[in-house]
């Protein structure tokens, strides 16, 4: 089975059960400062989860591309990936347990063609706080009963660090007025992984492998109060499966890099090495899937850097360079060629864009080529150039070696691969030192979207909207945004435009912002159909992707002042037609001030406002 297969089952079997198929989100998210990439399914509809109105209704269905940076140093194993695909369904208020789990077993053993013999369940077993999930485990109890299979050999119970989600973590962490709630996990038993001595055999205690969870629903029903938890007017469901896992589980592949989405791009590495895979897994896993989390980003418009989504990507790139370079690889093009084949059967844009990824990549390796040479002049500048008829390893201070990680960019094992030793110990001391600073300068950067919605950034969204109109009504209508991003430090807006702004101009803009946010204009959204919202004259990002349901936000006018077929009064009333996910203020007298503190040239014909509001200005 194809994973484009696999995909098309799954969307399949949820559309016939009344889920619509909402669009895959951008790898690199807009306008959500607490994190680097779209890191699951569920991350851009948290705004639906608590509460938002979905322009697709309460049932949907999607793949997201997913990458999870943290993950970086778990690859070279049977089962992880930084880069994935995350199959998920939601519901939203709509359906619940007594749905969902049957569902989940039919596409599985029906749909997938599962082994019913070889799946278990995880159910949550409660703590002080939050009770058993009986009801699920109910459910599942009858369903294994009806196929003949004994529940309490195929149900395992996980505590609130197994079988428990929400944006905090576990219950005690939880803010009041936080929503979460259990989950049931799925497990596909591979019967020719040895457990390791330390592994007991079910799902809960097992780490080794032999256990690989394909399947997991969030059953968001409960709100942390004052008082403890209390059941959740609306309850809502999450699923999520990994598309890699899952085509492990229906190929019976223990290993998933021995999957047929995988199988091609080993082989173009045990081509270009002249190595095999079994005796050198680890290295062509990390490049396999380091590669492959490489091309989506640079497909994504993201080029190596040290900032940010650069920083990762070159941190790949490099590993992945190091890797294939152990290996005596040749040539990289040929393993990447063979990358967007295999994901370009889903993925369409990466075949469209392979010579400008290809591009970005190679003119990395061309750096980092240049970088080694940098470190090794360094060190030859410090220390003379040493004994090099025997290539011994040459000892270095660690405060150097720590100078051509973090100046140079070299990992520890890179900085060894070039001859030279350092103290471990005291280098972990300075590394240490540096992770202590980083965190507290990047706190909240890597909580997967779920951390900022706060009020702030709310007054964010609808500045960017108040500013778009009033430059598109000094410049012309050729004139669109192009990106933005909103923190609750300030209000950053990216557009097309040829010239820097006059002080006079900048001024005339802030003037019009403030003068809107004066009138205090209502704000509502309405959702309507794709092309009705561009007949009103809806305008959004140039690029973006939208559904056949949109949401369209409005700022001035009122709620309901035109028809179905009357839609002049209501572009007449309103100042601001936009496409957007939202959220935003209800009135614009919320968002109070708003002041421009620079405007740059990002290059291209492109433009970047910087902007102030409410607070975040000094009285």
């Amino acid at each position: 089975m194809t994973a484009k297969t696999l995909i098309d089952i799954y969307i399949s079997f949820f559309e016939k059960n009344g889920h619509k198929r909402i669009a895959n989100s951008p790898l690199v998210p807009e306008n959500d400062p607490t994190t680097l990439f779209t890191s699951s399914g569920m991350q851009p509809l948290v705004p639906y989860l608590l509460g938002e109105v979905h322009p697709e209704g309460k049932r949907l269905v999607n793949v997201q591309n997913s990458f999870r940076a943290q993950d970086i140093e778990e690859i070279g194993d049977n089962r992880h990936n930084t880069f994935f695909r995350m199959l998920g369904n939601w519901s939203l208020g709509d359906y619940f347990k007594s749905e969902e789990i049957p569902w989940l077993w039919e596409l599985l053993t029906g749909q997938l063609k599962l082994p019913k013999e070889k799946l278990f369940i995880t159910v949550f077993k409660g703590d002080k706080q939050v009770e058993k999930d009986e009801q699920a485990f109910k459910i599942w109890s009858a369903i294994l009963e009806k196929e003949g299979l004994n529940p309490k050999e195929r149900i395992s119970f996980g505590g609130v660090d197994k079988n428990w989600w929400s944006r905090s973590g576990i219950p005690e962490n939880m803010p009041v007025g936080e929503p979460g709630g259990p989950d049931s996990e799925v497990y596909f038993r591979f019967d020719d992984v040895k457990h390791e001595k330390e592994c007991k055999d079910n799902p809960v205690e097992c780490e080794c492998g032999k256990y690989l969870e394909i399947a997991n629903s969030v059953f968001m029903q409960y709100l942390k109060t004052e008082d403890g938890f209390k059941p959740l007017p609306k309850q809502n469901v999450d699923f999520g499966g990994g598309l890699e896992r899952l085509l492990a589980a229906v190929e019976e592949k223990s290993d998933i890099f021995k999957t047929s989405l995988f199988t091609p791009i080993i082989k173009a590495i045990e081509d270009e090495t002249g190595k095999g895979y079994l005796q050198n897994k680890k290295q062509m896993q990390i490049i396999a899937d380091h590669l492959a989390g490489s091309v989506f980003i640079a497909a994504a418009g993201i080029v190596p850097s040290n900032r940010q989504q650069g920083y990762i990507l070159r941190r790949l790139l490099r590993r992945s360079f190091d890797n294939f370079e152990v290996l005596e690889g040749d040539n990289i093009s040929f393993v990447l060629q063979k990358i967007v084949e295999q994901y370009g059967q889903t993925d369409e844009i990466l075949k469209e864009k392979y010579e400008e990824i290809k591009g970005v990549i190679l003119e990395e390796l061309e750096k980092y080529e240049k970088v080694k040479k940098a470190a090794n002049d360094f060190i030859i500048k410090k220390y003379g150039k040493g004994d090099d008829s025997a290539k011994p390893a040459r000892e270095i201070k660690a405060d150097d070696a720590f100078i051509l990680y973090s100046t140079h960019g070299l990992s520890p094992t890179q900085i060894r691969s070039l001859g030279f030793v350092f103290s471990e110990a005291d280098f972990a001391a300075l590394m240490e030192k540096h992770k202590s600073l980083s965190k507290t300068a990047s706190a909240g950067m890597f909580k997967g979207g779920l951390a900022d919605h706060s009020k702030l950034t709310i007054m964010g969204h609808t500045t960017t909207h108040l500013l778009h109109k009033a430059l598109r009504d000094m410049f012309g209508t050729g004139l669109h945004q192009t990106g933005s991003n909103i923190t609750n430090e300030r209000v950053r807006f990216d557009f097309n435009f040829d010239r820097i702004l006059t002080a006079e101009e900048m001024e005339k803009l802030e003037s019009t912002v403030n003068e809107k946010i004066k009138e205090n204009l209502p704000v509502h959204f309405e959702i309507m159909p794709l092309e009705k919202a561009k007949n009103l004259g809806a305008i959004g990002l140039f690029d973006e992707k939208y559904a056949k349901d949109v949401k369209v936000y409005f700022v001035g006018g009122s709620e309901g002042s035109s028809s179905v077929d009357s839609e002049l009064p209501r572009t007449q009333t309103a100042y601001s037609v936009e496409f957007c996910g939202g959220p935003h203020v209800n009135f614009t007298g919320e968002i109070k001030r708003f002041k421009i503190i620079k405007v740059e040239n990002i290059g291209k014909g492109q433009k970047r406002i910087y902007a102030k509001i409410n607070s975040q200005l000094e009285d």
